[in-house]
């Protein structure tokens, strides 16, 4: 079961309390229950190792059996973190890169004219939208916001329902330039329809793409893959594509040899659209665009981009951006080592693993209240969830819960010792959060969203009372239940509140509870995390997940059924994300939809491969190493 694993959360002995007073020592009594996997509110919480130890230690004022995870600890010593340097912040790099936006925007302005040579009426829009898509994908797209809309307001001014061509006065409209232009105008909020791509589409559902996949026909399909992936709910066509395209590529890949083409295929077959993040792909591109066959480098006469000049801006802003992550993670592990969040040796520390997401996502260095807003609540989910799931007795959460719902540094003193600490470091970071929040929003926002930890903790507890009752619930009700605890509010509502973007109420209630995207992405971290951790849930005797539910509530079925079922509704639940985040009509500023979406993004790429939350010694600690520790060589 995803959540809370309260009973045995931890057992309290039934004694006397004139018993549990005594002065007698008793020493801890160990017993190892094997196979037992930790998972919990859509992060898979299996421990590095496959067994649980129950601790049951009896003092003078407490007679309880613990189980502990047997989590790996800390990765990232303190001292390691503290001794990071870089040159990157001097402001020769930063002169420098100022200097090559310049000249990357006069490359924009000379799309503007028609000179014969570079720019013309035969390659006028697929020239605008390799510009566009360029910048993006390296990661300094924020730089040329201006440029970028003035070329895609010219590649809509030719767009119609039969596509377009590599230029305006093209005869024949082609797949490539078309799969691109649809989806990059729609990522920017153009009125696109998907059906465009039917044109290219024969009744077998088969794209025009020559079987004798040459570079321009593979390309073709890559695009074509690409604009699948930002499919919304109903368009068949999409499917269709993503359909054809991946299974051409997949056979592509193996024919071709080693080159910039077949690396940019293997990287978009890999993390797709909703296990991408911006940081993570800027770094991949630059190699995929600094590749020796990159075409992107060769001098030409049809050739107008400087592509050394974009690739060299990516490494400078990529490795400037290196130098302000060095500072922010220092004081990131200055505060968790100050907190004495260090002395929980029950729970797991990911304080280096949190920040490398919440950076990878948010990378106008403007939003550094963000990135340590998002490493904070979600290090404290953690904690907490080790908390209710494992460590603590169900008298003890219910303390808890009550007292965060009170939010009073007095209410330490009803709590059990190592509960103390735990209250006052979320009593502030909330509190300072919303110090943060203040300056933009011009309101106090902190009970708005300590009411949101009160129902985040509520729904811990509902599960807790389920498994120690030993009841199993109907999917809808342990589904309801689990959006919350999947603590994706959370997480999100704080950070997103310190953007430089007002929210009045009437407005962040759109992205926030009660909205439609806030349920779609609770339900997508819910049913996600619930496919990776339901075995190791199960192993342990605790039997509730979406998949044992969907089972009881549908007799016969297998577990094979169970997860075709929830694999298909994270599929639709995706569509409608992208549409959440896309649709035109939204009163949402883009930048909080953006970001609420690519947090979505951020903790399913710690899906991918395993539980990276749990077991960070792998793809998460290659990805904090590539992703924060190391500069890209210039």
């Amino acid at each position: 079961m995803s959540p809370v694993s309260v009973i045995p959360l931890a057992y309290k002995l039934c004694l006397p309390r004139s018993l549990m007073s005594s002065s007698r020592e008793v020493k801890p009594l160990h017993i190892t229950i094997p196979n037992l996997g930790m998972c919990r509110r859509g992060k898979s919480m299996a421990p590095a190792s496959t067994s649980m130890i129950l601790t049951a230690a009896v003092s003078d004022d407490d007679r309880v059996q613990r189980r502990r995870g047997n989590y790996h600890s800390n990765l990232w010593d303190d001292d390691f973190i503290q001794s990071l340097s870089t040159p990157y912040g001097e402001p020769s790099y930063r002169e420098r890169a100022e200097r090559l936006k310049g000249e990357i925007k006069k490359m924009f302005r000379s799309m503007s004219k028609d000179d014969g040579e570079l720019i013309t009426p035969l390659n006028d829009l697929i020239q605008r939208l390799w510009m566009v898509d360029s910048v993006q994908r390296l990661g300094i797209d924020r730089h040329f916001k201006n440029e970028i809309k003035s070329a895609l307001d010219y590649v809509y001014s030719y767009w119609n329902e039969k596509g377009i061509g590599c230029g305006r006065d093209s005869v024949v409209a082609d797949l490539n330039s078309t799969a691109l232009g649809f989806r990059t105008l729609r990522l920017h909020g153009y009125n696109v329809s998907s059906e465009v791509l039917k044109v290219f589409e024969d009744q077998n559902g088969q794209f025009a793409c020559s079987p004798s996949k040459t570079e321009g026909e593979i390309r073709s399909a890559l695009n074509l893959y690409r604009a699948s992936l930002i499919a919304f709910p109903g368009e068949k066509v999409m499917d269709d594509a993503e359909i054809f395209s991946s299974r051409y590529l997949k056979e592509a890949v193996q024919e071709i040899p080693d080159c910039s083409l077949s690396q940019e295929i293997a990287y978009a077959l890999e993390y797709g659209w909703h296990t991408n993040m911006p940081r993570l792909e800027a770094r991949n591109y630059m190699d995929v665009f600094g590749h020796p066959s990159s075409p992107w480098l060769k001098k030409n006469k049809t050739q107008y981009m400087d592509g050394e000049k974009l690739l060299e801006l990516a490494k400078l802003e990529f490795n400037i951006f290196h130098s302000l992550q060095q500072e922010e993670l220092q004081y990131i592990s200055r505060w968790w080592k100050d907190s004495g969040l260090p002395k929980l040796a029950f729970s797991r520390h990911r304080h280096v693993e949190y920040y490398t997401l919440g950076s990878c996502i948010a990378t106008d260095p403007k939003h550094r209240a963000f990135r340590l807003g998002f490493v904070k609540t979600c290090h404290l989910n953690t904690v907490l969830d080790d908390i209710y799931d494992t460590f603590g007795t169900m008298d003890e959460i219910e303390l808890f819960t009550e007292a965060v719902r009170r939010w009073d540094p007095s209410e330490t003193e009803s709590l059990p010792d190592y509960m103390k600490g735990v209250y006052m470091v979320l009593y502030e970071a909330l509190t300072e959060m919303a110090q943060e929040a203040q300056k933009t929003q011009g309101r106090d926002t902190l009970n708005y969203a300590r009411k949101a930890w009160e129902i985040y903790l509520d729904s811990y507890i509902q599960e807790a009372k389920w498994i120690a009752s030993g009841y199993l619930p109907t999917f809808q009700e342990y589904f309801e239940n689990g959006k919350i605890s999947s603590a994706y509010r959370a997480a999100a509502l704080t950070p997103i509140l310190t953007l430089d973007v007002p929210l009045p109420e009437y407005i962040l209630k759109g992205i926030d509870f009660p909205s439609r995207f806030n349920d779609l992405a609770s339900s997508f971290l819910r049913l996600r995390g619930d496919t990776r951790c339901y075995k190791a849930d199960r192993a342990r005797g605790e039997e509730a997940s979406c998949i044992s539910c969907y089972m009881k509530d549908n007799p016969g079925s297998t577990e094979e059924d169970a997860l075709n079922h929830i694999n298909s509704m994270i599929n639709e639940i995706i569509k409608e994300l992208n549409w959440e985040l896309l649709r035109p009509d939204s009163n949402i500023p883009m930048p909080a939809r953006k970001h609420a979406f690519d947090i979505t993004r951020a903790l399913h790429h710690l899906y991918k491969y395993r539980d990276g939350f749990s077991v960070a010694t792998k793809e998460t600690k290659s990805l904090v190493s590539r992703m924060v520790l190391e500069p890209v060589p210039l």
